[in-house]
């Protein structure tokens, strides 16, 4: 538990100052001249990701000490992957971002709503550490908010250098994404293996879900296709550090964190197929 404890909050940290960097005002400011599309998105993530996922939990009856992880996953927005991989698909690379960056600043208040009100309704009494919204919204401020001002800063005054770097940043991002799951998974090996069969349903079932929701509601209220792939990857991917993160604020036992390390595997190979199938469709 003490590696991913310690690795988890740095390389959030890292991962959303390489966000930052790759953010400009015109990200924000394209959410107004253009809300239509960045609305769709927002709605899928924000409310119907955690109506699926708690509604999911009911119907395959899963384990009461994996439902708050489950939750987690639901309340995290999207990551840079999304972003990485909506470009291989041809999508809408600028809605992916403008989803992400707002999506993630707003996390400091909707990720710790959602989880506090999922205590309360599943009567969750496994958390073992004193928590509150305001206690999880300051640590998230300090690990998201802060990075990627400070990213966006870097960018404005170096902007030459990090558009040179980009691709360079946003490996480093994924690289570190998968650093934090490795550690899960060789840190609790022989106590995770028997979670991990329970938990790959919900998470393979949570992925699927939401990548055909957002994919077909992005078809009939979305602008074209490249939004329609961007909202479903953003649907799909969600940003499984910031989920370990708050998860380590939550839990003394690393097994509650499962659903987070099983979703990350499901989604990224879900996600490559569904690239490959979008783009041989092309």
């Amino acid at each position: 538990m003490e590696i991913v404890t310690n690795i988890a909050p740095i390389a959030l940290a890292i991962i959303m100052l390489g966000l930052g960097a790759s953010l400009t005002v015109d990200d924000f400011l394209r959410v107004v001249k253009n809300p239509k599309d960045f609305f769709i998105g927002f709605i899928c993530q924000l409310i119907v990701l955690p109506i699926v996922a708690y509604l999911l939990i009911i119907t395959l009856s899963v384990p009461i000490e994996m439902a708050l992880g489950v939750m987690l996953i639901a309340a995290a927005p999207g990551g840079v992957t999304s972003n990485v991989l909506t470009k291989f698909a041809n999508g809408d690379v600028a809605l992916s971002i403008s989803l992400t960056a707002v999506m993630s600043l707003l996390s400091i208040v909707t990720v710790p709503f959602i989880v506090i009100n999922s205590i309360n309704i599943f009567d969750i009494t496994y958390v073992e550490k004193d928590i509150t919204m305001v206690a999880i919204a300051l640590k998230m401020f300090f690990v998201v908010t802060v990075p990627v001002i400070i990213g966006m800063t870097i960018r404005y005054f170096a902007g030459d250098l990090v558009i040179k770097n980009l691709k360079l940043i946003q490996r480093f991002s994924i690289a570190l994404f998968l650093l934090v799951f490795a550690a899960i998974y060789i840190e609790e090996w022989d106590k995770i293996v028997s979670f991990l069969t329970r938990a790959g349903l919900i998470a393979l079932v949570l992925n699927l879900t939401m990548m055909v929701i957002g994919f077909y509601v992005a078809k009939f209220f979305a602008s074209g296709v490249p939004q329609q792939k961007a909202i479903s990857l953003e649907c799909g991917l969600q940003n499984g550090t910031l989920a370990v993160f708050v998860a380590t604020q939550l839990f003394d036992n690393i097994i509650y964190m499962v659903p987070t390390a099983a979703y990350a595997l499901v989604m990224m190979a879900t996600s490559v197929i569904f690239v490959f199938i979008l783009r041989k469709s092309n």
